[in-house]
């Protein structure tokens, strides 16, 4: 973990080592002033010498405005890393991301990534800047401030040694505990983010249904797991006040009782007394701060622990070690595949489906839910790997192609289309950068969105609010697909894209296909039959087995699922619950 974030530091790694030395600096300037006191106290003050007094004034002044100065540098430096720090670790996240397959988004869930790249990242980005100062000044000022003291007087710098012994053991006995407490925050953090970001998501179908109120109570509980946690760990962590307290203030009557003996005696000046009520202050304060250090460097290493973990994750599907980056043409082979979503779980969502499909065909997909439909497509661009046998496009494996090529040559129209926040060009250029304005209206007319895109006040200027919000849920289809088809693939994948559409508009897709992208393979899974009745051939699917691969005329007089499905949707307009 901590060779990953050490990474991150990259080009911040020069103020990385100023702010420790200007921490260094400006404690040096803290410590010696109550030494200076003293001597202005003793050969000031007490002398009755006016020049003295001057002197070591000056002297005190010129310090501290030396400490404020390195104060103010070690500050800027360690904002300056600690940004940076974050900056980079968020961009390496989110870079590696962005290689993580469907398998490995599975892994994480949405909600948790979010947390690790704000939550986290925050509580590292302020642990890297304590650590820069405080983790220097604290320890720094607590030896050094116990060096000055036993330079003044090592009989009562025993009382300092007793007291730090003291406040040490109970601060480990608060520490050990409430690290294992913040160990388990973020877990809560993930449970809170996922409550706020499904309400979010689906903040229609919740007012639909008028479920405000449960929704509420879900994210309380949320809400109130984490704060019992947080609850429980500040109260151990204010235990430490009161013990602190009575360390300071038995420190104070030991040295003012033996101080006071001491200065009667002869054996220590007043100045000296002074100097050392200032350091005790000041060891028992670094001790303080050296425990919450403990505190902080426990929670973020948790922390530290789910930001690594995103950022070493291993991509499950990845490039050879020698791709082809060219697929010849659009032929599909499936010999003997089967797919799990969990590797070596033995639950199969396909299981022994071979079938072979020719460069140009439009082949259907249809079954009930649950017969593997989507998880079959979705291996043909390899968002899922197989478990077993293997799946060709072209004549090839298809994990022998680069990832990028076979992506580009099959494009897929995934069942939950999604649109960006951004104008109809900027969306349908996602399916090529440098698509002209006539290439995207071309598109668009092959996918039957130029009628409603011409009706807007700005065309294809118009604004898409995040998520496709303000197009209906035919629009945003109708959109989606000629974002795939700008790609000009040699492999067309519909999940069930055009199911928000209504019978004249989905015909009307199924016959441009046809005729104007006809070299280019089809494989449009559906639930209606008047979607893949004219397609080439019909992959009827069942409990994730190949039950027929035929015609739509051959499977009405053959397979009796395909059978059943046609007449469940043509008889009686489809009132399948009827009584006879």
């Amino acid at each position: 973990m901590l060779k990953t974030l050490y990474k991150q530091i990259k080009q911040y790694k020069k103020a990385s080592l100023l702010t420790p030395v200007f921490t260094s600096l400006e404690v040096v300037m803290d410590v010696l002033i109550p030494y200076v006191t003293a001597m202005l106290i003793d050969r000031g003050i007490m002398a009755g010498n006016l020049g003295n007094v001057y002197l070591y004034g000056a002297v005190m002044i010129g310090m501290a405005c030396l400490s404020v100065f390195f104060g103010i540098m070690a500050g800027r430096y360690a904002s300056y890393a600690s940004s940076g720090f974050a900056s980079n670790l968020r961009k390496a996240m989110y870079r590696n991301i962005q290689t993580f397959s469907f398998s490995d988004i599975d892994k994480y869930s949405t909600s948790g990534l979010v947390t690790r790249m704000t939550t986290d990242v925050s509580n590292l980005q302020n642990a890297f800047q304590q650590i820069l100062r405080v983790t220097v000044r604290a320890p720094f000022r607590l030896l050094f401030s116990i060096f000055m003291c036993f330079v003044i007087d090592v009989r009562l710098s025993v009382i300092f040694i007793v007291a730090t012994v003291i406040l040490s053991v109970v601060l480990y006995f608060v520490i050990s505990r409430v690290a294992k407490l913040f160990s388990q925050v973020f877990v809560k953090y993930d449970n809170l983010n996922q409550a706020v970001q499904e309400n979010v998501a689906g903040i229609r179908v919740v007012k639909a249904f008028v479920r405000e109120e449960d929704e509420n109570r879900k994210f309380s509980r949320s809400a109130e797991a984490l704060y019992r946690l947080y609850v429980k760990a500040e109260s151990l962590m204010a235990t430490t006040h009161p013990v602190m307290n009575m360390v300071v203030y038995g420190c104070i009557i030991a040295l003012s009782w033996w101080g006071a003996h001491f200065v009667v005696g002869g054996t220590l000046t007043t100045g000296e007394l002074t100097s050392l009520f200032t350091y005790v202050m000041s060891i028992l304060m670094s001790l303080m701060m050296v425990s919450m250090i403990f505190v902080m460097l426990t929670q973020s290493a948790a922390s530290g622990h789910r930001v690594a973990e995103v950022i070493n994750e291993q991509a499950g599907i990845i490039d050879p070690a020698l791709p082809v980056k060219e697929v010849k043409d659009g032929s599909i082979d499936f010999n003997e595949v089967s797919f799990a979503y969990k590797m070596g779980s033995g639950e199969y969502a396909i299981q022994d489906i071979t079938f072979h499909v020719n460069s140009g065909e439009t082949i259907g997909v249809i079954g009930g839910t649950g017969s593997g439909k989507s998880s079959l497509v979705n291996l043909v661009s390899r968002l899922y790997d197989v478990a077993k046998g293997s799946v060709c496009v072209g004549g090839l494996d298809v994990r022998r192609y680069e990832l990028d090529t076979l992506r580009n040559e099959v494009a897929v129209v995934l069942q939950k289309n999604v649109l960006f926040a951004g104008s109809i060009l900027d969306n349908l250029r996602w399916g090529k950068k440098d698509a002209t304005l006539e290439e995207c209206q071309e598109a668009c007319r092959l996918a039957c969105a130029d009628e409603f895109i011409e009706q807007m006040p700005d065309g294809y200027n118009t604004h898409i609010e995040q998520g496709g919000t303000n197009v209906s849920g035919g629009q945003k289809q109708r959109l989606c697909i000629a974002r795939a088809l700008l790609k000009r693939p040699k492999v067309l994948v519909l999940d069930d894209s055009t199911s928000a559409c209504d019978t004249a508009t989905d015909a009307m897709i199924q016959r441009a296909f046809r005729e104007q992208i006809p070299d280019t393979t089809k494989l449009i899974i559906a639930q209606r039959i008047s979607s893949v009745k004219d397609c080439d051939r019909i992959l009827v699917l069942d409990n994730g087995r190949v039950s027929a691969f035929d015609t739509h005329d051959n499977l009405l007089k053959t397979n009796k699922i395909y059978q059943e499905i046609y007449t469940l949707q043509t008889e009686d307009s489809g009132d399948f619950d009827k009584k006879e």
